[in-house]
């Protein structure tokens, strides 16, 4: 199985400013993601950066980077880009690391790319995990997802899916049925990719804000591999930043 690993990077953020190049024991936090994919079984790691200097941050340390307009409207679009600059098409597999995940686990992104090669009818693939909290399945942050008999994701809601209409207290998770937290890593057939940015937004995408309903109101399958662990600290505020600081001795 071979595959690649593009991982979007944009400078602007309004709750971190500069987040890619912020520093992390050293080295910027896009390096780190990059340096930590670099330990999965992927072919190659490439950044899909909106800033020249993301790509000079990038290069320094040693870490492949491809330099994309600035004005792309998601990080999908931006991978379709990359995904162009690289020649990648057609069955060529592309996982989607997220650009403020250091501490992201190269085995699950194996899994992930491994999920999407096993199912030749799905165009995408994600993970998913056990949610073990009721604060958890209320948590409209908290992204749920349910799944077919294979493994196919059938929905994706910030409301608690599957809701339990007979549990003896309201919220209360089913003992035979965990729901499903989504992480947010993605897989994907290359040419699928290419042209998702010309695919119409969906009602149910606007609706919950959840970007991959647009795949599923299209017709096309995601397949989702179940995580047995929670993923690592995302990066997404300066208290967020701080904890991983502290993980790496910074």
């Amino acid at each position: 199985m071979r595959f690649s690993v593009l991982i979007p990077a944009r400078l602007a953020s309004s709750r971190l400013p500069n987040k890619p190049l912020a520093d992390i024991g050293g080295r910027p936090m896009i390096v780190r993601v990059a340096r930590q994919a670099a330990l999965s079984q992927a072919t190659q790691v490439v950044v899909a950066a909106d800033d020249a200097a993301i790509v000079q941050a990038c290069e320094a340390h040693g870490v492949q980077a491809v330099l994309t307009r600035s004005d792309h409207a998601t990080g999908s679009d931006r991978l379709a880009e990359a995904c162009e600059l690289l020649g990648l098409d057609g069955d060529d597999l592309v996982v989607n690391v997220q650009g403020d995940e250091p501490l992201i686990d190269p085995v699950l992104i194996d899994e992930c790319a491994a999920m999407l090669a096993h199912h030749q009818d799905c165009v995408m693939s994600t993970a998913a995990h056990s949610i073990e909290s009721p604060d958890d399945l209320a948590n409209p942050n908290v992204v749920k997802v349910v799944l077919d008999a294979r493994q196919r994701a059938m929905y994706f809601s910030r409301a608690p899916i599957p809701w339990w209409r007979d549990a003896p207290q309201r919220g209360a998770l089913h003992p035979d049925a965990s729901p499903l937290r989504h992480i947010g890593l993605y897989g994907y057939r290359a040419s699928f990719l290419r042209a998702f940015p010309s695919l119409a937004a969906s009602p149910l995408e606007a609706i919950e804000s959840l970007e991959q309903l647009r795949v599923l109101w299209h017709g096309h399958r995601i397949a989702v591999h179940i995580s047995p662990e929670a993923p690592g600290v995302g990066v997404d505020t300066p208290e967020d930043l701080a904890r991983v600081r502290a993980l790496f001795g910074a």
